[in-house]
């Protein structure tokens, strides 16, 4: 099972409390982070990226460092780790995109790839006001495919004459061109974002949910396999998961009940409003899905592992057993300890990381 890290771009990372760490984004921590999961033998890290926060007393994500330039550079400080940024299509050109990418591939030698973000926070994007209206909602995944399409035209041929419902191409140029070809990643859940992803990505995250039940995502894995087996592609498919991990489940537990205790309701209810600004009913787009895990009151929306070492090892390789899954990629209540408690005390017992303990 490969492995990855979702890099703390943002404030806080990915915990929406009051008695979490809280810290601010910096260049020299995700160094640090990325470094660390470069010596333990992580093959990927990927950072998002997020134009306006949620506010609250923890004002959550209201401090982001951009994608891109913080990527450009981590490329040059590392050497082997695939690095993974992430593009909100309605703020840059398709091929500008692209050439921004060739940049950061050569900075690399070739160890860059691309999270397609297709945007579901209207405030982030009316605030500069180039939010295109709500009819985004139900086109955004034709816009990315046509983003997509422009972007490898450019770098497989350095050449682009596309045309299309959106973008319209005139004898657009790119050189350099990438070493080799550029990943793209999708994070979509809907089925629309489903279909693009099973069409057009190279892997695609796939939603997880709840406390220490790594096999509830594979329903989720089950559509996108499905989805690629129709579109005749193999998309593989990435799971996102914190690990709150300590010596005994005991000590683990009483952190995320802390940070429980310490849930921004205030951070939430925004978060939640935004999403119930798309008019879609599909159960599986992002409205719906915090619609569900809202409920709850937790301070995240993605899956949570909580436990000993030892547990969250045997938790992770029930989830590299679902059939589909491919990778998983971590967030950490504590990056800089949860990447040190990973690599020393927790990867080493994971079955689906054997191979990399042989090759070292």
């Amino acid at each position: 099972m490969k492995l990855g890290v979702f890099i703390p771009i943002g404030n806080n990372g990915w915990l929406i409390s009051t008695t979490s760490p809280q810290y601010m984004p910096s260049f020299d921590l995700n160094r640090t982070v990325v470094e660390k999961a470069e010596r333990f033998g992580f093959e990927f890290a990927l950072s998002m990226i997020k134009l306006r926060g949620f506010g609250g007393p923890s004002q959550y994500w209201d401090h982001n460092l951009e994608s891109f330039t913080l990527m450009a550079g981590l490329a040059a400080v590392t050497s082997r780790i695939q690095l993974l940024a992430s593009v909100a299509v309605l703020t840059l050109p398709p091929a500008f995109a692209a050439r921004m990418a060739s940049t950061i591939d050569s900075i690399s030698h070739g160890r860059f790839g691309l999270n397609i973000v297709s945007g579901w926070q209207r405030a982030e994007y009316a605030q500069m006001s180039i939010w295109p209206g709500a009819e985004h909602y139900a086109r955004r995944y034709e816009y990315c495919t046509e983003y997509v399409k422009i972007m490898r035209e450019l770098w497989e041929t350095g050449r682009s004459d596309f045309k299309g419902a959106f973008f319209q191409m005139d004898d657009c140029r790119l050189s350099p061109r990438p070493e080799k070809p550029i990943q793209i990643i999708g994070a979509a859940q809907s089925d629309n974002g489903t279909r693009f992803a099973a069409e057009t990505c190279d892997y695609n995250f796939c939603a997880s949910f709840g406390i220490n039940e790594p096999t509830r995502v594979a329903p989720s894995v089950a559509r996108l396999v499905a989805a690629a087996e129709k579109a005749g592609r193999d998309v593989g498919a990435l799971i996102l998961m914190m690990v709150i991990a300590d010596e005994t489940d005991a000590a683990a537990l009483a952190k995320w009940e802390h940070y429980k205790a310490g849930v921004d309701l205030e951070a939430l209810a925004w978060r939640d409003a935004q999403a119930g600004d798309d008019p879609s009913k599909d159960p599986f787009a992002t409205k719906s899905r915090l619609t569900r895990t809202g409920k709850e009151k937790l301070p995240t929306s993605m899956g949570v592992l909580v436990g000993s070492y030892a547990s969250i090892a045997r938790m992770l390789d029930e989830l590299a057993g679902v059939p589909g899954v491919c990778g998983v990629m971590l967030t950490f209540d504590d990056f800089i300890i949860g990447m040190e408690q990973f690599g020393t005390r927790i990867q080493p017992l994971m079955a689906s990381r054997a191979n990399l303990k042989q090759a070292a």
